[in-house]
């Protein structure tokens, strides 16, 4: 098992942004927390203890792009976020086009979605992320 298999998400939101871990072979993805205002220095600082504390080779965050595909106001604020964490974090950091993930964690079912009272939708929904990139990566 490498280092470098092992993932985590960021499901970003200026208010919220759901985090979610791989397990160290990099193939199944749980939600792990949410970090509140990563705008701000207080939040940038706990995520940046987070990807530091769980050492994963990639950070994937997902982009927000329209129905169209195309970049609006808020993945042009999700790019500003990601430079500003590049700044801070050597981990190569990867963008997935996170279109519709938030609208399916929140249907899972109820056992599927066990830890969300602790994590929250923002968690699952980096969850859900996650395991689309890595399934996507395993081919």
């Amino acid at each position: 098992m490498s280092q470098d298999a092992k993932a985590l998400a960021l499901d970003y939101g200026s208010a919220r942004t759901g985090v979610a871990v791989s397990d160290p072979s990099g193939t199944l993805a749980r939600p792990l927390c949410v970090v509140e205002k990563v705008g701000g220095k207080q939040g940038m600082a706990e995520l940046c203890a987070i990807i530091d504390r769980e050492s994963p080779g990639v950070v994937v965050v997902g982009l927000p792009l329209t129905l169209r595909g195309e970049r609006g106001p808020q993945a042009i604020e999700t790019e500003a976020f990601i430079a500003r964490l590049r700044s801070r974090c050597r981990i190569p950091i990867l963008t997935e086009d996170e279109r519709l993930t938030t609208s399916i964690a929140r249907r899972m079912p109820s056992s599927s979605r066990r830890r969300s009272s602790t994590t929250g939708d923002d968690a699952q929904a980096a969850a859900v992320l996650l395991q689309t990139y890595l399934d996507r990566r395993a081919g």
